[in-house]
């Protein structure tokens, strides 16, 4: 997640309950629960009722730009909402399930001269072109049901309807999406066989060839070395755009969740290099080449110095793509054009938003004012304006250049995917949407109307922060992107399925209900804000089945009652992580408890490694950036002693350790820890790269700055190459039962 700190999963409960005196709620609390702000929540105790304060509400209520100020101005607004919702014929967008009775009829409200009649006529235009009518007469009055064609298939649809009377004419249209009942599931790919698969942090694999970063010909060795032991996916972090420079590093603050990193393009693969004789020699000469190496050997990844040096060669070989490639009519012209194409307008909003930034960057260098839109001077901050039209044009071939490097990410990525398939994965690439995207970023540019200013999303408080967790991001304003008929989220998931045979969704609590914290205030005074989550599970199913890939809900923190049956209804596989399937005295839970649909792991990027677990050194972590007091750092080594018996105790019981002792190595343990993973009876296993070369530091630590913790920069030891072939990261790749039978030993 964003660096959310991760606690045991709690059921909460959602409460529509007032605390205060009862009585007809005040003007400014209606308009709150019209705009979907919840009253109050369940801590995370489960037991502590928290208030939404009058203040709380009216700070998010102007950040959606509703006067609530005084209660005059509150119902004012009130009437002026509902006066707008009620002027439309029908919704501008409906999500209903193909095949139900929704799916049937079309419900119309009525214009204002409800006493005249006339006939309807409603118009059905298919994705695929379709077009079907059907009409009948109307009389003034209650709300109509108008029948649709039957059998109607699941897909984006376009609906217009028109009611006529006393020569006057209304109409009104609807993007009707039809989903089908659930996503894809596990045994739609498997069969009734579980499986297991491998995740990594790709920027911190290093290997022979990359220049300091893992990249995407490092993912498809990994998913070819996957698939010859066993495994059927490899997951990794959000490849999202990121600026690559000073903090702005972390995988879960994307300047762009549409478009990926170029950080991750292997230049020697790029197809403009075999027509790049002196770019060839330039990148095996002796300076070069010791300058990358000096990138590869580096504990950490140097994401500024590894993007300038990747960035120089790209754009010589961007200059040999216009000179030689792109009007030539060849295979890669044309399927750049398509890429173009199918990406458009997003693409290029994204690609002038980069080189604009870039622009500023030169003329000012000042970092922080460049690549924040909202310090740029006013006429550039708005995609359409004529300033940023006439920048366009100037700037038109590094305009260009950022939609080229797209194109090749997704080609490399591409091919990473089919090498994945190739060496047997039935699910292939695991890839991770991200919650959010930051504030200053190319999204937030790009959609204006969607991002709500002056509010953060976060956490309320809970045990590891007092005052709750602020992650810089902006919240998507649900209204705005009901009213938009949802196309930025439809373009995010086919982003993120694209060449994927699953998709994490970060926080998917979120689909339900966001925390937003106003400017100024504290995690402690932030409120929930719901969000449309039938229609948001619903196009996911729709995206799941129309890629033929599976969807995994990132379900760890407080859990409102209503989503575990959700996530089950709609396919959605749960997360399930050891650390935190506990009973009440602090035992592991048995194997047999894990629910059937689900990933389980033994972690995750914001917690410690298995090594870094047996050593304590998350708790080492923590007590040098201040997050465990001084008096109490005793006690969380005394409770991890105890974790350490209780597991040891869990690994016999479940009879993958002989004894509940320490086995002779560290890799045995591990192994133990995996082959207990995969007794469960959850569909899906994934074991950490991490824990299989035996990493003992964690990539992120939760709130914390990066001067106090390389957060999302650390390297693993080892080179990739090493792993395939040690002793010790096979012998800690133990999955018992889930391993292929056509695969190697």
């Amino acid at each position: 997640m964003t660096g959310a700190a991760r606690t045991a999963t709690r059921r909460g409960r959602s409460s529509s309950r007032d605390t205060r005196a009862e009585g007809p709620p005040s003007p400014l609390r209606e308009l709150a629960d019209y705009m979907h702000i919840v009253p109050e929540y369940i801590d995370q105790t489960g037991s502590e009722v928290r208030v939404t304060s009058d203040e709380t509400r009216r700070a998010l209520l102007s950040a959606l730009g509703v006067d609530a100020s005084t209660d005059d101005a509150a119902r004012e607004s009130l009437a002026s909402l509902r006066a707008g919702d009620q002027q439309r014929l029908i919704p501008p967008v409906r999500v209903v399930e193909v095949g139900s009775a929704a799916a049937r009829s079309v419900s119309v409200q009525p214009p204002p001269s409800r006493s005249a009649s006339g006939p309807w006529r409603v118009e059905l235009e298919t994705e695929n072109g379709d077009r079907h009518l059907t009409e009948g007469p109307w009389r003034g009055g209650a709300t109509l049901d108008l029948r649709l064609p039957p059998n109607v298939p699941i897909g984006y649809h376009r609906l217009r309807v028109t009611l006529s009377a006393s020569g006057q004419e209304w109409s009104d249209e609807q993007t009707l999406i039809l989903v089908p009942p659930r996503c894809v599931t596990p045994a739609d790919l498997l069969g009734d066989r579980k499986t297991f698969g491998l995740i990594a942090n790709l920027y911190t694999i290093r290997s022979a060839t990359n220049w300091g970063v893992g990249d995407f010909s490092d993912l498809a060795s990994l998913a070819e070395w996957g698939g010859a032991v066993g495994a059927d996916f490899v997951g990794v972090n959000p490849l999202h755009a990121l600026l690559n420079r000073g903090p702005d590093v972390s995988p879960y603050s994307p300047v762009s969740r549409l478009f990926r990193n170029p950080i991750y393009i292997d230049i020697t693969r790029v197809p403009e290099l075999e027509h790049a004789p002196e770019l060839r020699q330039r990148l095996s000469s002796a300076e070069l080449g010791a300058e990358i190496s000096a990138l590869r050997e580096y504990p950490d990844v140097r994401y500024e110095q590894v993007m300038a040096v990747k960035g120089l060669a790209l754009a010589a070989l961007h200059r040999v793509f216009v000179e030689r490639v792109r009007d030539s009519g060849d295979a890669r012209a044309r399927a750049y054009e398509q890429y173009v194409a199918g990406n458009e307008p997003a693409l290029t909003r994204f690609a002038t938003w980069m080189a604009i930034a870039e622009a500023e960057a030169a003329g000012h260098r000042e970092t922080v004012r460049a690549y924040d839109w909202r310090m740029w001077p006013a006429e550039l901050q708005s995609r359409d304006s004529d300033a940023v039209t006439a920048f366009v044009a100037a700037r038109a071939q590094r305009v260009d250049f950022h939609r080229w490097l797209q194109f090749e990410a997704d080609r490399q990525l591409g091919a990473a995917a089919s090498r994945a398939r190739d060496a047997g994965m039935q699910i292939g690439l695991y890839q991770d949407l991200a919650i959010g995207t930051s504030a200053a970023g190319a999204d937030a540019w790009a959609y204006p109307h969607l991002f709500v200013r002056g509010v953060s999303i976060g956490a309320p408080p809970d045990p590891y922060a007092a005052a709750g967790q602020n992650w810089g991001l902006p919240p998507i304003n649900p209204r705005a992107l009901r009213n938009d008929r949802y196309r930025y989220f439809i373009d995010l998931l086919r982003s993120g399925f694209r060449h994927a045979g699953a998709l994490r969704i970060d926080h998917v609590l979120g689909f339900f209900r966001l925390f937003w914290i106003p400017d100024g205030m504290s995690g402690a005074d932030g409120a929930y804000v719901r969000s449309p989550s039938a229609d948001l599970l619903g196009i996911v199913a729709l995206e799941s089945v129309r890629h033929n890939a599976l969807v995994v809900g990132e379900d760890l923190g407080t859990v409102p009652q209503e989503v575990p049956p959700a996530l089950e209804k709609w396919g959605i596989l749960s997360s399930k992580v050891l650390y935190f399937e506990r009973d009440r005295r602090g035992g592991f839970k048995a194997a047999k408890t894990y629910p059937e649909l689900a990933l389980a792991t033994a972690n995750t990027h914001d917690m410690a490694t298995l090594a870094g677990f047996w050593q304590g050194r998350d708790i080492d972590v923590r007590a040098e950036v201040g997050l465990i007091e001084k008096d109490s750092i005793e006690q969380a080594r005394d409770e991890r002693d105890e974790q350490r018996t209780a597991l040891l105790r869990r690994l016999k019981q479940e009879k993958v350790l002989p004894s509940a002792q320490m086995p002779k190595s560290a890799s045995e343990l591990r192994a133990a820890v995996h082959a207990f993973m995969c007794r469960t009876p959850s569909w899906l296993v994934g074991l950490a790269l991490d824990d299989l070369a035996g990493e003992v530091d964690q990539v992120n630590v939760p709130g914390v700055s990066p001067d106090k913790f390389p957060c999302w920069t650390r390297k693993m030891r080892e080179t990739l190459e090493t792993i395939m072939l040690s002793s010790e990261a096979r012998t800690a790749l133990r999955c018992d039962g889930r391993v292929k039978a056509a695969a190697p030993g």
